[in-house]
């Protein structure tokens, strides 16, 4: 089934609710349904894993009153959104993924969940995560969660570790969700799910409320089903937050120039030696979308990235040291209840002494300035997403969990240099596989300017010029 306009956007909710076709509390009504046919599906989507009725409908009904008072509190009032159970979401359970963190239901919300609920939106629950963030394939096969599947095809994984917020969007349960991205957790499954996907510039979203586990590589951003929506999202909680001291100095968010008609006198830097080393079918895809892009005005500028490898061994030793350190009395007391893949990265993550964290951070020095010298050049640096398209699973992989530190070297490729850097990214899809699963683009840009990242994202979408829509679908406006 190929769609013009694909996926339920938030502005198609929004007119409908708008224009009084559609109330909230009938959208959330039809959610509830498909939650319930989800748990029921062989198999099982397990895209959200919290969900309670009466807590969806609540915020439906106080939205759809909005709505015929005409005193709507934002462009999200009365849309279904949904976050990563890394995040602190009253009254869910605060798991991460695990079975032993979040015994007792949550009673304060994280940032981002309290600024989505000031904005009227409907929080149909949370999404199901990669244990403790630790792989990049989305698999957790433990009681609580088990493993999400990708609705492009249900024999594949969403990616990681946001795993379930993206296929939440990709199935069409929400046309939002809120991830967190420290080695690619937010454009990983966004690209494999065939969702747009933004990291913000580190700091620039609060990370209050979700679980401090790797404090200098980690940045929230939104999981959506267009630009136009991550755009949106991104206005409203990028800002400053007291309790969240990172972003406290940050420039005020814009959206400047994001609708131009066309990209004249931007400039694309692209590193080809980086860029090629995908899949043939991925690059190929990846060189017609950064044609399309000079097609509208855009000159591609060759860059050199320096020190890649460099960079890549550096951030793994950041974010694996930083997680060893936090999660310390975890993997002293809760070991064997802990999956198997997160027991060996933590256990690799031992490994590393104070002279490799030290380096590594010397290391990122040096690799935030090679950026300031090239984004002096250039705009942005434009590549792959990932290298390949989603992988399959296996039996063995429901009962034990996937370890393939290979695949996860490999689909962190493109996605480091922003974690490490700070600086921000988005994917966008631009195609599919023979295979019928989705490929993406990656936009990086300067620190803090997320804009021209959207207004770029917005003409990548005008490439793809149809959505195929999931084998696995669901359309709330139905």
């Amino acid at each position: 089934d190929v769609v013009r306009g694909g996926l339920v956007t938030n502005s198609q909710l929004l007119l409908s609710c708008r224009s009084g076709k559609l109330t909230p509390s009938q959208v959330a009504k039809n959610i509830i349904a498909m939650l319930e046919d989800c748990d029921k599906s062989t198999p099982p989507l397990r895209a959200i894993v919290q969900w309670d009725q009466e807590q969806i409908m609540l915020m439906a009904e106080a939205s759809t009153t909005r709505y015929r008072n005409k005193c709507t509190l934002s462009c999200l009032d009365g849309i279904p959104v949904c976050l990563k159970e890394e995040f602190k979401v009253v009254p869910y359970h605060h798991r991460v993924g695990t079975v032993y963190l979040g015994t007792e239901p949550e009673t304060e919300d994280a940032t981002v969940a309290k600024k989505l609920r000031e904005a009227g939106a409907i929080i149909i629950g949370v999404s199901n995560m990669h244990e403790l963030g630790t792989g990049t394939t989305g698999c957790n096969p433990n009681r609580y969660h088990k493993i999400p599947r990708n609705p492009y095809n249900p024999n594949h994984f969403t990616g990681g570790s946001s795993s379930g917020s993206a296929a939440a969007v990709a199935a069409g349960l929400c046309p939002v969700a809120i991830g967190t991205d420290g080695g690619g957790s937010v454009r990983i499954p966004a690209s494999f799910c065939g969702v747009v996907g933004l990291k913000g510039t580190f700091g620039r979203i609060s990370c209050h409320g979700s679980l401090p586990l790797s404090y200098s590589t980690v940045s929230v951003g939104p999981i959506c089903t267009s630009v136009a929506d991550a755009a949106i999202v991104y206005s409203i909680l990028a800002e400053p937050d007291l309790l969240y001291p990172y972003g406290l100095k940050q420039p005020k968010a814009t959206l400047s120039d994001m609708c131009a008609p066309d990209l004249e006198g931007l400039k694309l830097g692209v590193d080809w030696t980086f860029f090629k080393a995908c899949d043939a079918e991925v690059l190929s895809a990846c060189e017609k979308a950064v044609k399309h892009l000079q097609s509208l005005g855009a000159s591609v500028v060759e860059v050199s990235l320096p020190e890649m490898e460099e960079a890549r061994v550096a951030h793994v030793i950041c974010i694996l040291s930083e997680m060893r350190d936090f999660l310390q009395p975890d993997f002293n007391k809760h070991f064997h209840e802990m999956n198997l893949e997160t027991r060996a990265s933590l256990a690799l993550a031992s490994q590393f002494t104070a002279l490799d964290y030290i380096k590594a951070n010397r290391q990122r020095t040096r690799t935030m300035r090679f950026l300031q010298d090239i984004f002096s050049t250039v705009n942005c640096i434009l590549t792959p997403a990932v290298p390949c398209t989603a992988p399959r699973i296996y039996d063995s992989d429901l009962l034990t969990g996937s370890s393939d530190m290979s695949f996860t070297v490999r689909s962190m490729r493109f996605m480091q240099l922003g974690n490490f850097t700070g600086i921000p990214g988005l994917v966008v899809p631009i195609g599919y596989s023979t295979a019928g699963l989705p490929i993406s683009l990656q936009v990086m840009a300067k620190w803090w300017d997320e804009a021209v990242l959207l207004r770029i994202g917005l003409k990548l979408e005008q490439f793809r010029d149809q959505t195929k829509k999931p084998s696995v679908y669901y359309d709330v406006l139905a």
